[in-house]
């Protein structure tokens, strides 16, 4: 293991998508996407109930195709800015590409709108045909939003304006960020976002503070125009939910995850009951490592006093993670292989980078492209363990197609945590030396906390701010006493917070990209450690099972993908079997301390 990580880190190249911004191939796709797609409007548009089921299959195999290139094409912008959010070129491309998709996929908008007006009987007959019938899992999905569609000139309007309205807001979110720096005493200057993310877990205490300290300044700084982005993207879901009859703001999300409004409520209730039991607990018995009664919030994800890890190299980060997941089954280190020997990852930390983490799937068609910024750190590994798992579900899930590849948000973050299992298994499993072992078990005690109480105290965040958001705009002090009112009861009196953090909310960007997504963290941890807990009692044929379920994609809800297991998320006992996992972790480490 080494101790540095000053080392040639990876860069994607997805040259495998288009070779520049520029690229024939690129202005080609984007005009044959726009020539097929009034073609396919010319075709099809008004004519779907008089289809018979062979021709029903065939217009859907056509939209697939479309889909395809529009999607592959958005994907590659999207990828080039992720790494560039600072370059005002590639801003003025992928902005200038969006408008493009928008415009084209605009012409082929009726086609789901008109499958919804399709009466159930009309449809199951169409169905009996076996091409058209290989989509029933897409048609549920499409026709669960029925209730919720408005007229076609409506949804034509709010989908050619989505590219002025919330997706400009999210792009100023992005470019704001990226042209932060942060001057953190004792430091340097004009840090990125991520470097100082970083200093927040430090071995040295006068870092941590440091670097929260300009953190918290730099957002306060910005608060203004942070707060105006939050209300207006909340108030632009509200008027839209409206309009579309939903009950709550996290119904469409609900929806969109295939997952029922009582799970979620089951789930988030689990998880608020256990905070004395599981992150009060813990972080006053972290304190107690560190000689104090409470730990200052910068303190929170620090190294214990004894921690004297070395830092990963790639290639051990690399070796760990692949180890880890051929253990398991050969075939998940072959598809993981492959990101790390065809250039499909993207690791090095670098100014006008996202700082954040993600695999994209891009198109079943190419393969998925994984952002992280490594620093070394064990954390790290894991994120590279989390975003792999990511990858092998999007690989195993390809052959479904485009339509049906994608899995919920629920179930997706379900590979990614296992694989998360498997490498922290791996690393404990090859440690010999007890505190060591400890220190690694009370790393994987802090990531899971992270996962799973702190994405459901942000998902509880967001759900008072669209609450209170629909009698009026909130200002930047009452979104700073929601997230200190939430925070407090989710960290515990043994977390020290202060008026420096009531800005911390602010950098959250599932709050700006994806709305009520948080929930589905939680949901995956304690999903996972259920699983889990199925594989390590020895269930027969496991891994088989398991691959099964990676390559179903999106064609199976969440009770299909659990029932081999025996599992049932619908039970409130299946959330609490997963908190006991975390549970169990805090109480060896306490047996260990007594």
């Amino acid at each position: 293991m080494a101790t540095t990580v000053k080392q040639e880190l990876p860069n994607w190249d997805l040259s495998h998508l288009y070779d520049s911004p520029d690229a024939p191939a690129l202005k080609t796709d984007l005009e044959n996407a726009a020539h097929r797609a009034k073609a396919f409007a010319d075709r099809y548009a008004g004519k779907l109930a008089g289809l018979d089921g062979g021709v029903f299959a065939v217009a859907i195999q056509e939209y697939e195709a479309l889909s395809e290139i529009l999607h592959r094409a958005m994907s590659y912008g999207q990828l080039l800015f992720a790494v560039n959010t600072s370059d005002a070129e590639v801003g003025r491309f992928y902005q200038t590409l969006s408008e493009r998709i928008t415009q084209i996929s605009t012409d082929t908008l009726f086609f789901t709108l008109e499958i919804n007006r399709l009466d159930d009987k009309a449809l199951e007959e169409k169905l009996t045909d076996p091409q058209a019938a290989r989509y029933r899992p897409w048609l549920r999905e499409v026709r669960q939003f029925r209730p919720h569609q408005l007229s076609d000139d409506m949804e034509k309007l709010l989908h050619e304006k989505s590219v002025t309205g919330r997706a400009a807001w999210v792009r100023l979110f992005e470019e704001t960020f990226s042209d932060m720096r942060f001057d953190v005493e004792g430091v340097g200057n004009a840090l990125t976002q991520s470097q100082v993310l970083n200093l927040m877990s430090d071995r040295d205490g006068a870092k941590r503070k440091a670097a929260a300290m300009a953190f918290g300044a730099k957002l306060g700084g910005n608060i203004r125009l942070l707060a105006l982005i939050t209300n207006t993207l909340a108030k632009d879901k509200e008027i839209e939910d409206r309009w579309r009859h939903y009950e709550r703001p996290v119904s469409e999300r609900n929806l969109a995850n295939q997952v029922e409004d009582e799970v979620v409520e089951a789930l988030t209730a689990s998880v608020r009951g256990a905070y004395g039991d599981l992150s009060h607990r813990y972080y006053a018995l972290k304190a107690k490592w560190f000689g104090v009664e409470a730990l200052n919030y910068w303190d929170r994800n620090a190294p214990l006093p004894d921690d004297h890890s070395k830092l990963f190299s790639w290639d051990d980060a690399q070796s760990l993670v692949l180890d880890a997941y051929g253990a398991f089954t050969p075939q998940m280190a072959e598809v993981a292989g492959r990101f790390f020997n065809e250039g499909w990852i993207d690791a090095a930390p670098r100014e006008g980078k996202d700082s954040g983490a993600f695999s994209h799937p891009v198109v079943p068609s190419a393969h998925p492209y994984i952002l992280m910024n490594f620093h070394g750190k064990a954390r790290d590994v894991m994120t590279l363990a989390h975003e792999l798992g990511h990858g092998v579900h999007q690989v195993l899930a390809a052959d479904q197609g485009t339509l049906m590849a994608d899995t919920p948000l629920t179930t997706a973050e379900t590979a990614s945590v296992f694989g998360e299992m498997l490498t922290f298994r791996k690393m404990v499993d090859r440690e010999t030396d007890p505190k060591k072992r400890r220190i690694l078990l009370a790393g994987k005690v802090e990531d899971m906390l992270n996962t799973v109480v702190r994405q459901v105290a942000f998902h509880e965040f967001e759900r008072r701010v669209h609450d209170e958001r629909r009698a009026g705009e909130l200002s930047s002090d009452r979104l700073g006493e929601i997230w200190m009112d939430v925070q407090g009861e989710s960290l515990g009196p043994a977390i020290r917070l202060d008026d420096n953090y009531r800005h911390f909310w602010a950098y959250i960007p599932h709050f700006v990209h994806t709305p009520f997504y948080v929930y589905a963290y939680a949901f995956g941890d304690c999903l996972v450690n259920s699983l889990y807990g199925v594989f390590a009692g020895g269930h027969a044929g496991f891994p088989e099972k398991y691959l099964a379920m990676l390559k179903a994609g999106g064609t199976k809800r969440h009770k299909e993908l659990l029932a081999p297991f025996g599992l049932d998320a619908a039970d409130p006992e299946f959330w609490n079997r997963g908190l006991a996992v975390i549970r169990g972790f805090i109480d060896e480490l306490e047996a260990v301390e007594a």
